[in-house]
C-alpha cells in the first residue's frame, strides 16, 4: 500500500502518497513499462492499408470514435468497475467483470493484444511493484485479466486514485495509437503531437463518462474499427500483431 505522512508540505508541493502515487502511475502507464503495446495497433495498420486512415485529420477522427464509442470507452469501463471491486475485495464480483471484459474483445487479435498486455502487467506489476493482497485478488478471477481490468485491480491495491489512474490509462491508450499511426502514415512527431492534443477534450470526457457508467451501458458502435481488427487478421503484410 501506499506510504503517507502527515507531515506538512510546502505551498503547491505533494503530500508523499501523492507523490508515490503519480511516481507509480507514471512508471506503470509510460511506453518503457514492458507490457509490449508497441507490437499492436488495433486494428489501425488494416485501416491504413483500405485508406480510411491518410492524414492528421483522419486519424484524429477515428481514434475519437474509437476512444468515445468503441474500445476506449468500453477498457475505461472496466477499470473503473474492476478497482472498485478490487478496492472493496469483492472477489467474485471482480471475478464476473474480468469474465465479461474477456468475453468482450470483439477479435481474436484483439483478445491476444489485450489478454498479452494484462497478462504482463500482473505479472511485471508484482515483482516490482507488490501490493498486500494483490495475489489473492488476482488468483480469485477465474479468467486471464484483460489490460483495463488488470490495471484498475493494481491500482486499487497500489492504493492510488482512481480518476487520475482512469486518466493516465486513457492518455497511454491514445498515445499507443498514434504512435503506431505514426509509423503506417507515416506521421511526423510534430503531428503526431497536434492529434494528442486534438483528442484531450474526448478523454477527458470519456474518463467522466465511464466513471459515472454502469456495466449495462458497456457498448460499442465503430463497426467500421471492429472489421479493421478482423481483417487485419489476414493482412498479407504486417507490422503489427492486430
Amino acid at each position: 500500500m501506499l506510504m503517507t505522512t502527515n507531515e506538512p508540505v510546502g505551498a503547491g508541493g505533494l503530500t508523499e502518497g501523492e507523490a508515490a502515487a503519480l511516481y507509480r502511475l507514471m512508471t506503470w502507464l509510460s511506453p518503457a513499462f514492458p507490457v509490449g503495446g508497441f507490437s499492436y495497433s488495433s486494428g489501425l495498420e488494416w485501416a491504413v492499408e483500405a485508406g480510411d486512415i491518410t492524414d492528421i485529420t483522419t486519424l484524429a477522427d477515428w481514434l475519437d470514435a474509437m476512444l468515445g464509442d468503441g474500445s476506449g470507452f468500453c477498457d475505461a469501463t472496466f477499470l473503473v468497475h474492476a478497482y472498485r471491486a478490487a478496492e472493496a475485495d469483492e472477489k467474485t464480483v471482480l471475478s464476473d467483470i474480468a469474465e465479461l471484459a474477456a468475453a468482450f474483445v470483439p477479435s481474436r487479435e484483439r483478445q491476444l493484444e489485450t489478454t498479452s498486455q494484462g497478462r504482463a502487467f500482473i505479472d511485471i506489476a508484482r515483482a516490482t511493484w507488490d501490493a498486500d493482497g494483490l495475489d489473492a485478488t488476482v488468483g480469485a478471477c477465474s479468467t486471464p485479466l484483460v489490460y483495463p481490468v488488470a490495471v484498475g485491480v493494481v491500482a486499487a491495491k497500489h492504493a492510488v486514485p482512481l480518476a487520475p489512474t482512469l486518466h493516465a490509462f486513457l492518455h497511454a491508450l491514445v498515445s499507443n495509437w498514434i504512435s503506431a499511426a505514426s509509423r503506417l502514415i507515416p506521421l511526423g512527431q510534430t503531428d503526431s503531437q497536434r492529434v494528442l492534443v486534438r483528442l484531450e477534450a474526448a478523454v477527458a470526457a470519456t474518463a467522466n463518462r465511464a466513471l459515472n457508467a454502469a456495466l449495462d451501458d458497456l457498448g460499442s458502435a465503430t463497426f467500421r474499427a471492429d472489421l479493421a481488427g478482423l481483417r487485419h487478421e489476414t493482412q498479407y503484410t504486417r507490422l503489427f500483431r492486430s
